[in-house]
C-alpha cells in the first residue's frame, strides 16, 4: 500500500473517531441557542449525552439524557430519544422526537410536571391560581397546519385546585383525550373521565383561537362554589345540563 493511501485512510479514520466522539459540551457551546435557554453540566458525546440542567426561561429540566441517531441525519432529520429525570424528580418524562426543517414528530411521549412548571409566569384572568400535577401521554403527534396532522394522546390532572376572585374550586382528578381535527388540537372529556358532570370538547385553532363547546350538570362531587356558579352559565336543559361556550384567545397566552 502506497504512502498516500495510508495517509488518506489515516485521515478518514481520524475524522470518523472525531465525529463519533465529538463532545456534547462543544456542540452545545457552538449551538445558536435562544437567549432564554441555558444548558449546564453537559457531558458525553453529541450522539449520547447528558445535561445536568436545562433552563427554559423560568422552567428547569434536570438530568436530561439524549440519544441522537446518526442515520436520521442523512435523511435531514434529528431523531432523538430523550429521558428527563426519573420518577423521583417532580418534572420527568421520556419519549422519541424527530425534528426536521419543516416538522416535528413525537412518539411514545410521557411527561409529568406540576402546575407551576406548566404555567410558568403566565398571568391568568380573574387572578386565577392553579395547583395540581399534570401527566401528558402522547402515543403519536405529527405537526401540521395550523397545529397537527395527527395526534393521539391523553392529559391527566391530579388533585386539581383552581382559586380565583369568585371562589375556590377543588376539582379533583380530570382526564381529557387529545386528538387532531382538521389540523386543530381537540381536547375532549366526558362524565366517565371526571367527577364534575362535565361533557364536551375544546378546539385550539390558528392564531391561538380557543373554542369551547361543552355542558355541565350539578353533581355531589362538585365543590360548593362551583355549584353556586352554575346558574351564571345560563338556563339548564331538560337533562339538567348548563351550557359552556367560549370563543377567543387562549387565556394567559
Amino acid at each position: 500500500m502506497s504512502l498516500v493511501k495510508k495517509i488518506i485512510i489515516g485521515v478518514a479514520v481520524y475524522l470518523l473517531f472525531l465525529i463519533v466522539l465529538f463532545p456534547a459540551s462543544v456542540a452545545v457551546s457552538l449551538a445558536p441557542l435562544p437567549n432564554n435557554i441555558k444548558v449546564s453540566g453537559v457531558s458525553g458525546t453529541l450522539w449520547s449525552g447528558n445535561a445536568e440542567l436545562i433552563a427554559i426561561g423560568p422552567r428547569q429540566l434536570e438530568r436530561v439524557h439524549w440519544q441522537l441517531s446518526p442515520w436520521g441525519l442523512f435523511l435531514g432529520k434529528a431523531n432523538l430519544d430523550l429521558v428527563i429525570g426519573n420518577r423521583a424528580n417532580v418534572v420527568n418524562g421520556k419519549g422519541s422526537v424527530s425534528l426536521s426543517l419543516s416538522s416535528i414528530n413525537v412518539e411514545q411521549l410521557r411527561f409529568d410536571a406540576p402546575s407551576e412548571f406548566i404555567l410558568g409566569s403566565a398571568r391568568l384572568p380573574f387572578r386565577t391560581n392553579v395547583e395540581g400535577h399534570f401527566s401528558l401521554i402522547v402515543q403519536q403527534f405529527d405537526q401540521g397546519q395550523p397545529w397537527c396532522e395527527q395526534l393521539n394522546g391523553k392529559l391527566f390532572a391530579q388533585q386539581l385546585q383552581v382559586n380565583n376572585q369568585f371562589g375556590q374550586y377543588p376539582l379533583g382528578n380530570i382526564e381529557v383525550g387529545l386528538s387532531c381535527e382538521d389540523g386543530n388540537i381537540k381536547v375532549a372529556t366526558n362524565e366517565n373521565m371526571n367527577a364534575l358532570g362535565l361533557d364536551g370538547n375544546a378546539l385550539l385553532k390558528a392564531d391561538k383561537l380557543f373554542q369551547v363547546s361543552a355542558k355541565i350538570k350539578e353533581t355531589d362531587a362538585q365543590p360548593k362554589d362551583l355549584k353556586q356558579a352554575l346558574g351564571f352559565l345560563g338556563k339548564k336543559d331538560s337533562q339538567g345540563y348548563y351550557p359552556i361556550t367560549y370563543q377567543g384567545q387562549v387565556p394567559g397566552l
